[in-house]
């Protein structure tokens, strides 16, 4: 096992490290950071200067301006962009358009990926992908998919009706990627791809979360007969559900990557805060009920990363990474989660205020338990294949 990465790989994080620490991290206290997100006007600002400096969307194809990094690679480079929450939307590597970028590069046409690959990939437009739904619809489980699109006889394309919920990056997107039921079979689905705004493509609100990270925040959505041509169709119609796992397994991964950036700058806070307040006589990382927490962080942070370098040698290699990322997700998620919680159990009354990063990060992490995957489905699909014999 070779753990190194190429020189110019190596370079590219330190650069990406540098960015982040001089450039991006000052911002964190930019009032344009609200309670749905970074503003456009906020992300603007940070594409700038991550453009001036070369680092504008590294993960993209080169024909459209990026580095076409390998899993392996975007591993390292995103872990260090994510040392800021603010680092991943500098550099244009955030969720949902980081997943929808991979997936478009894999399955558009060649129009469709001028049309929208193309301004996605140089930040001219965010993007969102439609796929949870309210009530009864398809969340964890994507065969409860309700929307619905039917054929248009007269132009060939669809009409496409339903409600979506948890769309992150709604509010301000140029477009969609919407999956809707094109038939009555449990894998009959079908991705749709529409400019937006459209009056069709409705934000019925905004929704009160308790992260603030992503671009436009979540948003319920209603469609209301949005037409759309045969050309909006994205790949093959009835394969949505193929196309999806496409998207999945490195896009739940790359936020394993971003999210343990934050849980190292968490831990950073902590130990520094660590050796300089005094309590009882002794610096408080010389009692050895906090060295134990820092040491439990700096484990958590190795056996993530481990998890999350395998998974994305596997994706490199070819393989699906199915299994690999589901792991890497529960792995990954509760190892980040517990590590921001120790940190600001170490900063103490410190910890609750927004004095520092680590109140936000918590917050923030809480929520990647759910997203992408609850820990518990994840576990419970393992579990099956296991019995099965297929584990």
């Amino acid at each position: 096992m070779d753990f190194s990465l190429p020189s110019d790989i190596t370079e590219l994080v330190a650069k990406v490290d540098e960015f982040v620490r001089v450039e991006v991290i000052p911002f964190e206290g930019d009032p344009r950071w609200g309670d749905h997100g970074p503003g456009d006007a906020l992300r603007r600002d940070l594409n700038a200067k991550a453009k001036a400096a070369g680092l504008l969307a590294p993960h993209a194809p080169r024909e459209y301006g990026g580095l076409e990094l390998s899993h392996v690679a975007k591993a390292a480079v995103f872990e260090a962009a994510g040392y800021s929450i603010l680092g991943p939307v500098a550099l244009h590597i955030q969720a949902p358009d980081e997943g929808n970028l991979h997936l478009l590069s894999v399955v558009a046409s060649p129009a469709q990926k001028e049309q929208f690959l193309r301004p996605l990939a140089q930040a001219t437009v965010r993007s969102c992908f439609a796929m949870t739904e309210p009530g009864e619809g398809a969340g964890s489980d994507p065969a409860m998919l309700m929307t619905r699109a039917t054929r248009d006889g007269n132009t060939g394309g669809f009409v496409i009706s339903g409600r979506k919920w948890l769309t992150t990056g709604a509010d301000g997107a140029g477009f969609a990627i919407i999956m809707a039921r094109t038939g009555d079979g449990p894998g009959d689905a079908t991705m749709f791809l529409t400019e937006l705004p459209n009056p069709a493509f409705r934000i019925v609100r905004q929704l009160n979360t308790m992260d603030t990270s992503f671009m436009g925040g979540h948003a319920e959505i209603e469609i209301d007969d949005l037409r759309v041509g045969p050309d909006a169709v994205l790949g093959e119609v009835g394969k949505g559900f193929r196309y999806a796992q496409v998207r999945l397994a490195p896009a739940r991964l790359t936020h394993c990557m971003r999210w343990l950036g934050s849980a190292k700058r968490a831990h950073d806070i902590a130990t520094d805060y660590a050796r300089r307040r005094k309590a009882f006589g002794a610096r408080l990382g010389d009692h050895e009920g906090v060295s134990f927490m820092l040491a439990d962080n700096a484990m958590d942070i190795h056996a993530a990363r481990l998890a999350i370098q395998h998974c994305a040698w596997v994706l490199d290699q070819g393989g699906r990474g199915g299994t690999e990322s589901s792991m890497t997700k529960v792995i990954a998620s509760e190892a980040i989660m517990r590590v921001a919680d120790r940190s600001l159990q170490v900063l103490g009354g410190m910890g609750m205020t927004r004095d520092t990063m680590v109140e936000r990060i918590y917050r923030d992490v809480r929520g990647f338990r759910i997203y992408d995957g609850p820990s518990e489905v994840h576990r419970w699909s393992l579990g099956r294949r296991i019995v099965e014999g297929k584990g």
